[in-house]
């Protein structure tokens, strides 16, 4: 079985391939997905793989074109999981590169991830999107 550090940095790399079937088998049915207090497509919390993608996946494009997650650094301790990086995207209108650093937490109980929470500089985001 694999550990939960490469279960996560299987999922981002499923993730980045697009292939959302594969980041959602990684998920309890139950999972709990926190988003950050005022990130702009949803703060909060959401409770369900298809609420997940229906709440934060689908509406990525809503951020900016080329949206793309990138982790530069997995840490593992027991079942939690912490992956820091960064979020680009080009800003709507004038196309310009934008960059926040993120990190997210993940809790996972039997090789499934039953909690996420994300971590992220909302106030420049918020900034970057205006």
């Amino acid at each position: 079985m694999p550990t939960n550090k490469e279960i996560i940095e299987a999922a981002y790399a499923s993730f980045a391939k697009g292939d959302v079937p594969a980041v959602l088998a990684v998920m309890d049915p139950k999972i709990e997905w926190t988003e950050a207090e005022g990130w702009p497509l949803y703060s909060g919390t959401l409770v369900g793989p298809q609420a997940i993608v229906d709440g934060v996946f689908m509406r990525l494009g809503e951020i900016g074109d080329n949206f793309t997650l990138n982790v530069t650094q997995l840490v593992a301790d027991g079942d939690t999981v912490v992956g820091l990086g960064t979020y680009t995207w080009n800003r709507k209108g004038s196309g310009e590169p934008a960059e926040v650093k993120m990190a997210h937490v993940w809790t996972l109980d039997g090789g499934k991830v039953i909690r996420f929470q994300q971590h992220v500089d909302t106030a420049k985001e918020r900034y970057l999107l205006a």
